[in-house]
């Protein structure tokens, strides 16, 4: 299990295949609260975003690194309620 305590606000976070994902805005919880800009589009757009920890693969550098490839780690980002985004 990765140490949330070590990610920081602007770190990157990248899927399993170094792909961008998101910008980290803070650790709230157990959860990575993205920042806005990277929330999406449509009616994903304009909020926050939250990675669940159990996603969390390492962190190298100031790169936060997913256990899931990009296009589906976003499948897996919750709302601030904490229900999946493809749940919506």
């Amino acid at each position: 299990m990765v140490d949330l305590t070590q990610i920081t606000e602007h770190m990157e976070v990248i899927g399993a295949d170094g792909v961008h994902v998101g910008t980290v805005d803070k650790v709230d919880g157990n959860r990575i609260k993205l920042t806005k800009s990277d929330s999406g589009a449509g009616s994903h757009s304009g909020h926050h975003h939250y990675i669940s920890e159990g996603l969390v693969a390492g962190i190298e550098g100031d790169k936060v690194r997913l256990s899931a490839n990009a296009d589906v780690a976003v499948t897996f980002e919750e709302e601030e309620g904490g229900s999946s985004t493809s749940d919506q």
